[in-house]
């Protein structure tokens, strides 16, 4: 993929969350509905937690345009365990799957993310160790 379209795409997915950060923010309704200080206390949430959320996502957001494989791979985690609390609670209070496609659908996304941008230290193997067995082995013929 050509390095000008995956920079487009983390943009765009980036202003996604960048958007849902600011309408945790926003007091009264949003374009996605009721506001989300009602919206968490529907969902069993105190209604300071969205400021919670909302700050994840921005932090997140900005996390995932800069570029380099830790700073991205850190921008999808983030998301990875903000979007699990939403798929979460999605499926708790039996939401209408027109209501919360976008929480699942994301989660993907940002595994997808976190996959490809896995820091290149991490994928070396891990250095073998001699278990009990392998050592009686040596201890034999040595």
């Amino acid at each position: 993929m050509p390095k000008h379209l995956k920079t487009a795409l983390y943009w765009f997915i980036a202003l996604q969350f960048a958007l849902g950060a600011v309408t945790k923010y926003w007091p009264g309704d949003t374009i996605f509905g009721p506001a989300y200080s009602v919206k968490f206390a529907d969902w069993g949430y105190p209604s300071w937690m969205r400021f919670v959320v909302g700050a994840l996502e921005g932090v997140a957001a900005v996390l995932l345009v800069i570029p380099g494989r830790r700073t991205r791979f850190l921008g999808a985690t983030v998301l990875m365990f903000v979007l699990t609390g939403a798929v979460t609670t999605h499926i708790v209070n039996h939401d209408p799957a027109v209501e919360s496609w976008a929480a699942p659908t994301h989660l993907v996304i940002m595994g997808v993310i976190a996959l490809v941008n896995w820091p290149a230290h991490w994928r070396a193997p891990a250095p073998q160790v001699a278990g009990p067995a392998r050592r009686e082995a040596g201890d034999r013929t040595g």
